[in-house]
This record gives structure tokens, C-alpha cells and sequence, in this order.
């Protein structure tokens, strides 16, 4: 991933199109305005603005590298959260693997960027798609994109799109997590056919398995575990049957940000097969992790002692109306705020630069583009004041913003991060 990918962000001029940075710098390159290290709460910086923590986000691409260190893993950390080629280079020289991806506009981001591993966790039927990727691997050997396969008819479609390729596309069976799960192959003898029909194309070649257990039913450890034990003996059946002859290293991938402690402990399972295993995890969220859905689900929760991330999203909004002493309302709503899982947390206040606590504060609904505030009579709250908030869900907040500014903890903006949805 080359620095002269990077620098086109740089050189970007600030403008209209980026929310909350300061209407003084429109005209300025992204890099002439971070030279500048303004302060978030007094460099002209307008309301509502979501700011990445510069120290949090550090440490939580230190603690994720560390881990898939310790454990034996290989990483290809989900960008669809972030979709953010800054944070994707950040992740790959801390040594991931490569990055995964969801759809196939996600992957031409990431080419756009110089990626040149990618995991596509989804079955590509998309005859434009699949051509667009066939062409890509045609005209650059360096580069390799693996992905689902979850069908006999999904391996005919792609086999006809890519009649005439010079490299076969890697493809992975996914087995469903469950009955009722998402997407993926029910039993295995599905399993078994869909390889077959793999086998049968020349277009395609089978690189290993793989599967999310986030989608498992009423998950648990004890189901959880139970399921990648299935992902594992699908693999070495897989294996036995000899259906990944010649191949220099067979794939094996799971891993969300819920489970990837039984993931890890399940691949250090996994048996001596006729190729190296790539045990490769896809964990996303824990760039930013968040206040809400992952700070209760994450599995730093079960095993403290491996280390905790921290949540580095913090949107700003002004108190705009206070119009009881039980009410009062933000300039931030639907538009800035993820809100799919949790309504966003009330965290500080400040006000003439200094910060408290946001007692007897709490949000209890958001329209568009305000918030809805509840106060208690200890809430010390004043039209003008800046209310800071978590959020939660990583993957639904990253999308409502174009350039984030990332700020350090007294406020020093450092950097800004462009993402592309």
C-alpha cells in the first residue's frame, strides 16, 4: 500500500462536504489543516462533530495486534466498519494479513488504496462484480481476494462470469451457523456438493473454509464453540477427501468482535492437515470499539487478563433549546448518531473549557438532527454548553461522516480520517 495513495487524502480540499470542521479552513488541503493541530473546542470546529480518540485508537490497533500475535492468528480485520483506507494501512503495518470486505464496491475501495489481500465474506454473483475482480487478479499477480462460496447455483453463476480468466478466484465453502442463520450451506453434505461442484469449474479453486459465529442461534459459549468445532472437522473432512491437494496453505476464517476469544481458543485446535493452516481472524469493530453493543459483548469481558479496548468515538453537540427543567435538546440526531442498536450515551458537558461529568443527563430519543435530552435536578445544563456522547455500534458510525478529525486527549486534532461508504 503505497504512500502515494495516502497523500491524494492529504491533499483533498476541506469544503462544504465535511461536517463539523471549521468554515475558516474550506480551501485548505486535509494536510495543511491537520499541519495546523487546531483544538477541537476552540479551533473553530462547528457542532455536531465526531472526534476519534488519538490515544484510544493506538491502543486498541496495539491490543488487537498483540492478540492475533499471541494466539497463533492471522488478522484480516473487517473494514467494512471503518472504510477507511488510513486505518486499513494502520492495520496492515501491524501486521494483518490483509483486509476483509463485504461487497464488491468495498474491494474496489480498497484496490483504490493499493490492498492487495483481501477476505470477501459474502458469495459474489454479480457477473460485472466478478469480471471487475477476475480482471484485477489477472493484471496483478501480487494480488489475492478470497471469498464465500454458499451454493451450487452461486458456483455456476460465478463459474460463467469468469470464463476466460487466467487465475482461478479462491473460494471458501461457508457453512450456516445455525438453522435460521444468515447466509451459508445448512448441512454437510451440502457442504460436500457445493465443493464438488468447485472441483468441477475451472475458473474457481478451493482455498479452505469459513463462516461467521456471531450468526449462531441464541449464541452462548457452549454453542459457539460447538459450532467452530464444526468449521474445524469440515476442514479436516475436507482435508481427508483430499479436496485441497496442491495447495500451499489451506484457510480456515472466523472471528467477529462477540466471540474471537473462542475462536482463538478453537483454531489452536485445529490438527496437522496436508498444507500450513492460515487461521485467519476478521474481527472489525474494535478500532473504535464503542460505549454500547461491544463494550457489553466484547470478549476482553471473559478474559480481562489478555487486556480491555476502549471506546474512541466521542460525538459533540450544542444544547440548542432547554426549554423545561426536565428537557432540553442537541444539534446531533439520526443523521450524525449511530441509533440501530442504542440511542447515543451522555458522557461529559463543557462549558467555558472546562468538562464534568454529564450528570442527570440522559438521551432519550433522536430526531433527524436533534437529541433529546432527559434532566434530572442535578443536571447543570445551559444552552450553549457542549455535550459529549458515546455511541454504539462502530459500523453505523463511521458511514454518517466523511472526515473525522482525531484528536488528542487535550484536544489537539492530529489527523483526520476520510472514509468511503
Amino acid at each position: 500500500m503505497g504512500t502515494e495513495d495516502l497523500a491524494r487524502l492529504a491533499g483533498e480540499r476541506v469544503d462544504h462536504r465535511f461536517k463539523g470542521l471549521p468554515p475558516d479552513a474550506d480551501g485548505l488541503t486535509v494536510g495543511e489543516l491537520a499541519a495546523q493541530r487546531r483544538n477541537l473546542f476552540t479551533g473553530g470546529f462547528a457542532t455536531p462533530v465526531l472526534a476519534l480518540s488519538a490515544e484510544r485508537l493506538e491502543h486498541n490497533l496495539a491490543l488487537m495486534e498483540t492478540y492475533a500475535a499471541r494466539h497463533g492468528l492471522a488478522f484480516a480485520p473487517h473494514g467494512k466498519t471503518t472504510m477507511a483506507p488510513q486505518l486499513f494501512r494502520q492495520q496492515i503495518e501491524r501486521g494483518a494479513w490483509g483486509i476483509t470486505l463485504a461487497v464488491p464496491h468495498q474491494v474496489r475501495v480498497a484496490r483504490a488504496f493499493g490492498i492487495q489481500r483481501v477476505f470477501l465474506a459474502n458469495e459474489v454473483v454479480d457477473t460485472a462484480a466478478l469480471r471487475w475482480i477476475s480482471a484485477e487478479l489477472d493484471a496483478d499477480p501480487e494480488f489475492r481476494l478470497v471469498c464465500y462460496v454458499d451454493s451450487v447455483r452461486g458456483v455456476e453463476l460465478m463459474d460463467a462470469a469468469l470464463q476466460g480468466a487466467a487465475r482461478p478466484l479462491d473460494v471458501v465453502v461457508e457453512p450456516a451457523a445455525g438453522e435460521g442463520a444468515r447466509t451459508g450451506v445448512r448441512t454437510e453434505a451440502e457442504c460436500a456438493a457445493v465443493a464438488d461442484a468447485v472441483a468441477g469449474t475451472a475458473t474457481l479453486r478451493l482455498v479452505g473454509v469459513a463462516g461467521y459465529e456471531g450468526e449462531v442461534p441464541q449464541a452462548d459459549p457452549e454453542r459457539v464453540h460447538a459450532w467452530l468445532r464444526r468449521l474445524v472437522a469440515l476442514a479436516v473432512d475436507f482435508d481427508k477427501a483430499g479436496r485441497f491437494a496442491g495447495l500451499d496453505e489451506i484457510v480456515v476464517s472466523a472471528g467477529g468482535s462477540a466471540w474471537f476469544d473462542a475462536v482463538a481458543d478453537e483454531f489452536a485446535e485445529i490438527p496437522e492437515l496436508s498444507a500450513p493452516v492460515l487461521k485467519l481472524l476478521r474481527s472489525g469493530a474494535y478500532v473504535s470499539h464503542d460505549d454500547g453493543h461491544y463494550r457489553k459483548l466484547t470478549p476482553f469481558n471473559r478474559v480481562p487478563e489478555e487486556g480491555a479496548l476502549e471506546p474512541a468515538f466521542r460525538l459533540w453537540a450544542q444544547v440548542v433549546s432547554r426549554p423545561t427543567a426536565d428537557q432540553a435538546f442537541v444539534n446531533a440526531g439520526k443523521r450524525d448518531a449511530a441509533y440501530d442498536l442504542d440511542l447515543p450515551f451522555a458522557q461529559v458537558v463543557r462549558r467555558d473549557g472546562a468538562e464534568r461529568p454529564a450528570t442527570g443527563i440522559s438521551v432519550t430519543a433522536l430526531s433527524d438532527q436533534h437529541a433529546w435530552l432527559r434532566t434530572t435536578p442535578e443536571a447543570d445544563l445551559e444552552v450553549g454548553d457542549w455535550l459529549g456522547m458515546g455511541l454504539s455500534h462502530p459500523c453505523t458510525s463511521f458511514d454518517k461522516w466523511q472526515l473525522l478529525p482525531v484528536a488528542e486527549a487535550d484536544g489537539t486534532v492530529v489527523d483526520y480520517i476520510r472514509t468511503f461508504f
